[in-house]
């Protein structure tokens, strides 16, 4: 059957990470591995004039940082594989959210350095939220780092997940010599090289024999008694509970230098999922079923400033997507069909005539889709879990060009749109107040506002704890409610009731006063939430 074949011919997955821990680097050396590209890019590097793939934004390269999803696909072993590069940094963390809905498991970087970090926490909760199935990638074993094993027991604490190491690294920084390969007995000698791809790897039948010294010296005790103490400690690699999320695969390298990407990248084609189905309002959406259905779970505008682009992004969730094949958008109620649906290799696209299950195709947008809406072959389901988080800091969009009006407002509603940020709106809808998770966002949002957009404006501070979508079946009690407290009453861009609640004091006791009203912490009312 032609759909199967396409279904187990895929893989869908994210790299994330805290930032700096290497995961653009890990992306790009997937990149090189899989002859996607000749020659990695240099992330922050001055000697090499080149950036990573996956950075495709001006200001991306100008930071060196991801701010933005990027999407990829390339071919390894016989797989077809949809890389998603996610942004790092805490303040797009939403972006990284809502990413996760998309695919079917996560290569999670550790920095050996520094070990689990805040946002990895922050991170991998989410991933547990859905039992999304987690590899572990163990990254600059070439500098003076932590002991293997305080990772692991850290690993296992703080992300309160089981781990079994699959590689094991013999030495670390001056010392590192390489890693031994558990599942197979083939050792990995470290080579320093970071353009090309070069591994030298040994077999050793048996670990005990004399060979080992030959090749690392007297770090071969050392590896003896450790791989004995791993196997002792550490539960065999078991799949199944790989792919319910339990456990963790752990993998140890230097992506920097290409070491210990190899077996990572042929470990995760043989043991990571094929597409999954999603839960929608009906029902379960299996793969498998006849009829396409997918998910927009991420917007850009201008990825070609030159041509003042938008490209909502869609996972194609059962069925087979066709180009000029007309397709039902369930809450505006239209048809629609796509002249030039589009993969990606970061900023780079590739017109396709079709795709299937686990695909990313960027469909071209003319403003009916945002975030989270569904297409189908005619069903009105929609899909869950891509809810809108309440931020963390709110400032008020001031237009400093007048003579900019229009294209200040064009450009705030289709950033916000891409889910950059969030947009509210006091009283007429004349004044507009931006929330974010982070400060950062809104340096982005003013960069690219006057450069995509020409238009200039400045963020005024509002001193806000938290936006709270209010729903109710007492209208009365609501109305009540918006008439005292008319100053903290906004509206998002649904046109659905928001609190923004000045302080967590004044929350509680709003929460208390009002109990006929609801008070919500995402968008996504029907669906679980995700509480403070």
């Amino acid at each position: 059957m032609e759909l199967q074949k396409e279904i187990n011919h895929r893989k869908t997955f994210a790299i994330i990470s805290h930032p700096d821990a290497g995961k653009t680097t890990l992306t790009e050396k997937f990149l090189l591995f899989g002859g996607a590209i000749q020659v990695a890019g240099a992330v922050k590097s001055n000697k090499i004039k080149k950036s990573a793939a996956s950075d495709f934004m001006d200001i991306e390269r100008q930071r060196g940082i991801s701010v933005a999803t990027s999407v990829m696909a390339f071919h390894h072993r016989d797989k077809l594989i949809n890389l998603l590069d996610t942004p790092g940094h805490k303040d797009f963390a939403e972006d990284t959210y809502r990413t996760l809905t998309a695919v079917d498991s996560v290569v999670l970087v550790i920095d050996c350095v520094k070990g689990v970090e805040e946002q990895t926490e922050r991170l991998m909760e989410v991933c547990r939220m859905r039992d999304t199935p987690v590899i572990i990638f163990i990254n600059k074993m070439d500098l003076e780092g932590r002991d293997a094993f305080d990772l692991l027991d850290e690993l296992e604490e703080k992300l309160n997940i089981k781990v079994r190491p699959m590689s094991w690294p013999i030495g670390i920084g001056a010392t590192f010599k390489g890693v031994y390969k558990l599942y197979d007995g083939n050792l990995n000698l470290f080579e320093s090289d970071k353009q090309r791809v070069s591994e030298h790897v040994v077999t050793i039948d048996d670990i005990n024999s004399e060979e080992l010294e030959k090749y690392i010296g007297d770090a071969a005790d050392t590896l003896r008694e450790e791989v004995e103490l791993i196997n002792g400690v550490y539960d065999e690699f078991d799949n199944q509970a790989y792919n319910e999320g339990k456990l963790a695969p752990v993998f140890f390298g230097s992506a920097i230098n290409n070491f210990g990407i190899q077996e990572l990248l042929d470990k995760f084609v043989e043991i990571a999922p094929a597409p999954k189905g999603r839960p929608s309002n009906l029902r379960l959406v299996e793969p498998l079923e006849p009829r396409f259905s997918g998910f927009v779970f991420k917007i850009h505008a201008n990825i070609d400033p030159r041509h003042r682009d938008r490209i909502a992004f869609v996972r194609v969730v059962s069925g087979k997507f066709e180009r000029n094949k007309f397709y039902s958008h369930p809450r505006i109620g239209k048809q629609l069909k796509f002249a030039n649906p589009a993969t990606f290799m970061a900023s780079a696209k590739n017109v396709v005539d079709e795709a299937f299950p686990g695909d990313v195709i960027g469909l071209y947008d003319t403003g009916n889709f945002k975030i989270g809406d569904t297409l189908t072959e005619g069903e009105s389901l929609q899909f869950k879990g891509i809810p809108s988080f309440s931020p963390e800091i709110f400032k008020e969009l001031v237009n400093k060009d007048p003579m900019k009006a229009k294209q200040l407002e064009k450009g705030i509603r289709q950033l916000t749109e891409e889910g950059v940020a969030q947009l509210f709106f006091i009283e007429s809808g004349s004044r507009k107040i931006v929330g974010t998770v982070g400060e950062l966002q809104f340096e982005v949002i003013q960069y690219r506002l006057e450069n995509e957009y020409g238009a200039k404006c400045e963020f005024q501070p509002k001193s806000y704890y938290k936006a709270c979508w209010i729903t109710t079946t007492n209208q009365a009690k609501l109305d009540e409610f918006k008439r005292l407290k008319g100053n903290d009453i906004v509206t998002d861009k649904d046109g659905n009731d928001v609190f923004l609640a000045p302080s967590k004091f004044l929350l509680d006791m709003e929460r208390q006063n009002y109990p006929e009203l609801e008070f919500h912490f995402t968008s996504e009312f029907k669906v679980e939430e995700v509480q403070d």
